[in-house]
């Protein structure tokens, strides 16, 4: 990936230098072209295409955000009603994410989300405690977990 991105900015560069204009414009164009390059090589090079990731990257933080706001306007329903009425609760969440960064990030996403705190990990790295303000269904919000922060998370980072 950091090769791809290397080539792609020396072809930004050979790209301003041939039309012999150094604007910002002009590099941004020719980064383009070096994307479109790089898309037509990746099938005679055969490697994986590093404008994907970055597409997941901002899906993820897309996501994230969706998530704070959906979990702010939670948060500030339990707090407005007269009647509290919630189910705090601590769940392990198993998870199939492998290195540090990667725990690390979905801890971090967990914990950022009002109303989620990434408490610990397992000894063997292969579960995250959460303590949650409002777990009605466990199982639920396990998969929620999974199908949002994790997936996108592996996404970005295979």
């Amino acid at each position: 990936m950091t090769f791809q991105i290397v080539l792609n900015t020396v072809i930004a560069i050979m790209w301003a230098v041939l039309w012999n204009s150094y604007t910002g414009v002009d590099f941004l164009l020719g980064y383009i072209v070096g994307i479109f390059i790089l898309f037509v090589l990746r099938r005679f090079l055969h490697f994986d295409f590093y404008m994907r990731r970055v597409f997941a990257a901002f899906k993820l933080i897309a996501l994230f955000i969706k998530e704070l706001i959906m979990s702010n306007i939670d948060v500030v329903k339990v707090l407005l009603s007269p009647k509290l009425d919630i189910e705090p609760g601590i769940i392990e969440v198993p998870t199939q994410l492998k290195s540090d960064w990667e725990l690390t990030l979905l801890a971090s996403l967990i914990s950022l989300t009002p109303g989620t705190l990434s408490m610990d990990f397992s000894e063997d790295k292969k579960s995250i405690f959460v303590h949650s303000i409002h777990v009605p269904d466990k199982e639920q919000m396990i998969r929620e977990i999974h199908d949002s922060f994790e997936k996108a998370i592996m996404e970005v980072t295979h």
